[in-house]
C-alpha cells in the first residue's frame, strides 16, 4: 500500500539558511529541523502565544514576517523566521536572535 504526505505549503520560504548554532546541532546530530521547517510552512506556529499566532495568521494575508518557536527539547527551542518578502526563511536558536 502506498501512502502520500499530504504537505501543503501556504507560503514559500524563499532561500533557507540555518544559523551557526543550529549548523553546529545538525552536525552533532542533535538536531534535524526539517519536521519544524514542514510545519512553518504548513502555518503550523508551534509553541507561540495565541496573540502571536494571529499576527502570524494575519501576516500571511498582508506579506509581513512570520515567527514560529518549537521546543525540541526543555532545553532546546527552535525558532524559524520568514521574512515579510518571503525572500529567505531562517532556522535559528533564540540566543543567536
Amino acid at each position: 500500500m502506498e501512502t502520500h504526505c499530504a504537505f501543503t505549503p501556504r507560503f514559500t520560504p524563499g532561500v533557507v539558511i540555518a544559523s551557526r548554532g543550529v549548523q553546529m546541532l545538525i552536525e552533532d546530530g542533535k538536531l534535524d529541523p526539517s519536521s519544524y521547517l514542514l510545519r512553518h510552512l504548513e502555518g503550523d506556529w508551534g509553541d507561540v502565544d495565541p496573540e502571536d499566532w494571529q499576527t502570524n495568521q494575519s501576516a500571511l494575508e498582508h506579506g509581513e514576517r512570520l515567527l514560529s518557536v518549537y521546543h525540541h527539547t526543555s532545553e532546546l527551542t527552535l525558532w524559524i523566521i520568514t521574512e515579510w518578502d518571503r525572500s529567505v526563511t531562517t532556522m535559528l536558536l533564540p540566543e543567536e536572535y
